[in-house]
């Protein structure tokens, strides 16, 4: 970590994730929501979300990577695919990052796909920069210059998902 900079705090990423609980509650408080971890990165987003969530739900996740612990994204790879039927339900995708878009639209028409009545997703953080598709998340914790980010799920081949805040890797990386 020594050759990184930190972009935001434990304390802002805490403050971004009350927001978007706050917002997910507003929307589907009433309607017993799967919340569907996109592994690895969406797991501790939404584990930290998950405590903010005072109504009930489902749990599920499902493993669909385009990057495999390199730096740079290739084709989408399916892993795992949800265990839960989404048939009529109301489904929130919980992802650490929306960077070219790839990866979490093809997973929310995955979710429409198996019958899912509402798809919402939610992403830690969203980059700014010229995506490869028009996709855009229902709920974005904070926005990031386009830098290669670690920390809070994202992880940086492999390794810092479990930093306490959000860093970028230096540009002679």
């Amino acid at each position: 970590m020594e050759r990184s900079r930190l972009i935001y705090s434990g304390e802002q990423v805490e403050d971004a994730l009350d927001q978007m609980a706050a917002a997910i509650t507003r929307d589907t408080s009433t309607e017993n929501p799967i919340m569907l971890s996109v592994m690895n990165g969406g797991l501790i987003p939404l584990g930290m979300l998950l405590t903010r969530l005072a109504f009930p739900l489902r749990i599920d996740y499902l493993h669909a990577t385009r990057y495999r612990e390199k730096t740079f994204g290739t084709d989408l790879q399916w892993k795992k695919h949800n265990e839960l039927s989404l048939q009529d339900e109301t489904v929130v995708v919980v992802d650490d990052i929306l960077d070219e878009g790839y990866t979490l639209e093809a997973i929310v028409e995955h979710c429409r796909s198996a019958g899912a009545k509402k798809v919402l997703s939610a992403v830690l953080v969203e980059k700014d920069h010229q995506r490869g598709t028009p996709f855009e998340a229902d709920y974005v914790g904070l926005r990031a210059p386009d830098l290669y980010l670690f920390g809070y799920g994202m992880d940086y081949k492999g390794y810092w998902r479990n930093a306490a805040g959000i860093y970028a890797i230096s540009e002679d990386e």
